[in-house]
């Protein structure tokens, strides 16, 4: 499905978007991510209403400072039923952007054919977003320069030699590593967001009910 133009921004504002990070923002998608379903906090973050985003695909928000090679990476995961966690960069109706980890739970007819996802989004602690961030510059870069093929080529050496794992492992050492530090920093007096992270990141998403 084609994205429908008249609802991208005219521009792109270098300035985030205010929403309650508290919150979990919520849709679901079919196989193809055709958006199903968006819950309140989707259209606070997002600047969307429900009326223009069913029925569109669910990457008219993809930012353009987001490499194409971590969405390849995570629909592979996905299409092969697998649940993903991506540090993702989103477009607002204004042009303006948030950022996210990702939680998906892969739907299934009674043949085991997959039928849509029904995604869960977070909002990051800013030390993460300022780790993983200087790695998508340089993947656009590349993919701007060399094309996607190159861009995915950096990706998986990088993954192998400097961080010696999957890229899903390397977000959520990230966060272990996020927990570390705030642990340390706040021994005393420990804060809201140290608490959340450090008990991982399914709890991060579903708190004392985590299925997981």
């Amino acid at each position: 499905m084609n994205t429908n133009d008249t609802l991208k921004p005219s521009k792109v504002i270098d300035e985030e978007v205010k929403w309650d990070k508290s919150k979990t923002i919520i849709s679901k998608t079919d196989s193809v991510g055709t958006i199903l379903y968006m819950n309140d906090t989707f259209e606070e973050a997002s600047e969307y209403n429900k009326i223009e985003l069913i029925g569109e695909p669910h990457n008219i928000i993809r930012h353009p400072d987001m490499p194409k090679v971590v969405f390849k990476v995570l629909w592979d995961n996905l299409k092969q039923g697998n649940n993903f966690h991506a540090i993702v960069k989103n477009l607002t109706r204004t042009g303006r952007y948030y950022w996210v980890i990702t939680d998906f739970d892969v739907e299934k007819d009674e043949t085991g054919k997959i039928t849509g996802y029904t995604g869960r989004r977070k909002a990051l602690p800013e030390n993460v977003v300022k780790k993983i961030e200087p790695l998508y510059k340089t993947l656009l870069e590349i993919e701007k320069v060399k094309g996607e093929k190159a861009s995915e080529l950096y990706f998986n050496s990088y993954l192998q030699e400097e961080v010696n794992s999957s890229y899903e492992d390397f977000v959520v050492n990230l966060f272990e590593q996020e927990a570390s530090n705030s642990k340390e920093n706040n021994d005393n007096a420990p804060s809201k967001e140290s608490g959340i992270i450090k008990k991982g990141i399914n709890w991060f998403f579903f708190g004392e009910t985590d299925p997981k």
